[in-house]
């Protein structure tokens, strides 16, 4: 009996070797042992072999709470929770007691399953049975109520427990990071060490994940240094976080540093934290190095890996390296993963139309796709232009049960918001509203947009009340909505209670702030944020900003200050400033300057219509024929035509466009014949109207004399 206890102890987790030492317990006789069928029990489950270890648990003359307690643990480790929990209520109406291991187990897949509803049935159990002053359960409680999301709960279990380990402390900490409570969760890091508890990876690690912005960047080196203080700089999970902090701090020179100073104990996370740092600054060029350093170093990249070099090559730059990444993927058999192939759908749309195709294979070849792969085409449509194939694709995901998430509620309205339906969006709003998203950030976001778009800015700011507004989108989108409807004062109004709110604002706010005193003439309004935007908001300005500071000046007639703001630039112009310079020099009439602008533009973009047509019509209104000859002749040697501006109605849930003498509309000739009647009923009444305004002119001078007049 010794030797199989020993066997059992000390035999190595394969499953041939556990039914080997199952066949011997019975052989023996010695499976009526209970030691032996729980301990038996628990390898089973540990094997991921649970209809072995339920069938022997079924099969035992006498049981006990450990029996019980291992068959649960089990089910718990399955992720299996309706299953536990019936296994559960069998224990109980069988007669045994339930432990602080049963409650410890079952908790924890409460705590994987978010089942707060089931957790707080449980803690009310644990009362009744006083063992919530117990370390191994109250700490299993503490998690279950952290993971949850309810840590204010979570904080009391842990008040009332009379010991914590550092393991309760890092679970407070850790649920305090995961709600992004950074005050509380520092808080609770001094009292710990002012309690003597010692700190580990648990405890630093998730503090770590709160420090995402620059502001947090001397925060991060003073962890740091308690990190290396501790002696924990060594633990691969540690530096992970710190790398991964730096990065998000805006401090790529102490990712890298701490990352060379790692050699000795990188896996494959610290490669993919370093690849993912150099992702986010947008060092394409270093993404790609790491991707064959990692390998070179005997590591093998896995699905993030891969996902995130793929993501790297989404530029123009690197059409080489898509394919050749592509033809990786193929070669060892990867285009299997989903993510990976997600990735690849993502990187062919992030380009031109001419990619689409290459997506659209890609997506067409996966047998199996997720929620993710259809919103990477439906977003990919949106971005190209491709309105009405998206929302036919929408309409496939339907029929198809595919589970639909906000991220496919925002394309489709996004969708709606570029066709301006608005009957189609406001069923895409009701829909929405049925299944609980409406109030969702972003889907409200795309909800305010369209409605902007579609012209009911009332509903508009309905959806925006509507909406949980602690994040910067909502608020861009209900600015830029105010921005175009002309109401550049409500827009700058929402901008400072924005500021009032602590809303932290992004590149995108100031660019819709910009916009509204653009469309407004708030020249003034429009410097003062320029000037504020890096020294009280630690935002540079981007190309997009000194478009829209360009326009703003343009717009005023302030073309000298436009151009003194391109020329101190910190880096090139690029053809959205120049074009934006180009409108403002044809507002104001400057040929010369315009001349200089367009050449710069032709040849940064010669096969853009937009400079050929704003340079045309600025010679044509200076009455410069010859000038506005010659650009027409160089459009026709370069091939290059003019794009019709298109328009559209929507009639009865219908969409009609068309553009400029459009002519294949089938009942156009008795539109162009009611267009005529109404040019001519127009004549009429301007007519009409000059001969009212006058004999009103007439009357009104007729009551003052010449003296009062005066």
């Amino acid at each position: 009996m010794q030797r199989l206890h020993s066997l059992i102890r000390t035999s190595p987790i394969s499953l041939p070797c556990l039914k080997a030492t199952h066949c011997l317990a019975i052989k023996s006789g010695s499976i009526a042992d209970l030691y032996i069928s729980n301990n038996l029990i628990t390898t089973y489950a540990k094997c991921a072999n649970l209809p072995l270890a339920h069938q022997l648990f079924d099969e035992m003359p006498r049981r006990d709470t450990v029996s019980w307690n291992a068959v649960v643990s089990g089910y718990v480790n399955t992720g299996d929770l309706d299953s536990t929990w019936q296994l559960l209520n069998a224990m109980r109406i069988s007669g045994y007691t339930f432990d602080n291991h049963t409650f410890g187990s079952i908790l924890k897949g409460v705590a994987r399953a978010r089942r707060l509803e089931l957790g707080q049935q449980l803690h009310s159990v644990m009362i009744k049975m006083k063992l919530t002053e117990n370390v191994f359960s109250g700490s299993a409680l503490l998690d279950m109520y952290a993971k949850c999301g309810r840590v204010d709960e979570a904080l009391v279990v842990f008040r009332y427990m009379p010991e914590c380990n550092y393991v309760s402390w890092n679970t407070l900490i850790a649920g305090y990071s995961r709600v992004g409570d950074l005050e509380m969760a520092f808080w609770l890091l001094r009292c710990q060490e002012l309690e003597g508890v010692g700190i580990d990876d648990g405890t630093v690690s998730p503090l770590l994940t709160l420090l995402n912005g620059v502001e947090f960047y001397s925060l991060v080196m003073q962890l740091h240094c308690k990190i290396m203080k501790h002696g924990l700089e060594a633990l691969s999970i540690v530096t992970n976080a710190i790398i991964t902090a730096y990065s998000e701090c805006c401090s790529l020179q102490d990712a890298e540093r701490v990352f060379d100073g790692a050699a000795t104990c990188r896996d494959l996370v610290t490669w993919n934290s370093m690849l993912a740092a150099y992702l986010l600054h947008k060092k394409e060029d270093l993404v790609f190095e790491i991707f064959i350093d990692m390998q070179s170093c005997g590591f093998e990249p896995d699905d993030y890996s891969y996902t995130g070099v793929i993501s790297g090559c989404s530029v123009k730059e690197h059409k080489s390296r898509r394919e050749s990444l592509h033809g990786l993927v193929i070669k060892r058999g990867l285009q299997v993963s989903v993510p990976i192939s997600n990735a690849l759908i993502a990187m062919y749309l992030a380009f031109d139309n001419r990619c689409v195709e290459d997506a659209l294979r890609v997506f067409f070849s996966m047998d199996v796709k997720d929620c993710c792969t259809w919103n990477s085409v439906l977003a990919g449509y949106v971005q190209v232009g491709w309105s009405e194939d998206a929302l036919r694709l929408f309409v496939q995901v339907r029929s198809l049960c595919v589970e639909i998430d906000d991220y496919t509620f925002s394309a489709v309205i996004r969708c709606c918001s570029d066709l301006a339906t608005l009957q189609l969006g406001q069923q895409v709003h009701v829909l929405a509203l049925k299944v609980g998203f409406d109030t969702n950030k972003y889907v409200g976001s795309s909800l305010i947009f369209m409605y902007s778009k579609c012209g009911v800015i009332e509903d508009a700011r309905k959806c925006f009340e509507a909406t949980s507004n602690d994040i910067a989108i909502v608020w861009n989108s209900i600015i830029f909505g105010y921005a175009q409807h002309g109401q550049g004062k409500i827009a700058l109004e929402l901008f400072y209670l924005m500021r009032e709110r602590k809303v932290k604002p992004d590149h995108i706010t100031f660019v819709a702030v910009l916009t509204a005193c653009s469309h407004n003439g708030l020249v003034e309004e429009g410097r003062k944020i320029i000037q504020s935007m890096e020294s009280n908001f630690d935002i540079p300005l981007r190309m997009e900003h000194y478009a829209c500071a360009v326009d703003l000046f343009g717009r005023a007639g302030h073309l000298e200050e436009a151009k003194a703001l391109v020329e101190t630039m910190p880096f090139e112009p690029d053809a959205m400033v120049l074009r934006t310079l180009l409108g403002a020099c044809r507002s104001c009439g400057n040929i010369e300057l315009a001349s200089h602008v367009a050449k710069t533009l032709l040849e940064v973009e010669p096969e853009d219509h937009s400079t050929y047509v704003m340079l045309s019509d600025l010679y044509g209104r200076l009455k410069m024929w010859d000038e506005r000859a010659s650009v027409t002749r160089l459009m026709r040697e370069r091939g290059v035509k003019k794009v019709p501006g298109w328009s559209w109605i929507e009639v009865k849930n219908k969409v009609y466009a068309f553009n400029a003498e459009d002519h294949s509309h089938p009942q156009r000739e008795e539109i162009y014949k009611l267009l005529l009647q109404l040019k001519e009923g127009m004549k009429l009444f301007d007519n009409f109207l000059g001969q009212t305004l006058l004999l009103q002119c007439v009357n009104f001078l007729d009551g003052y004399d010449d003296q009062n007049f005066l």
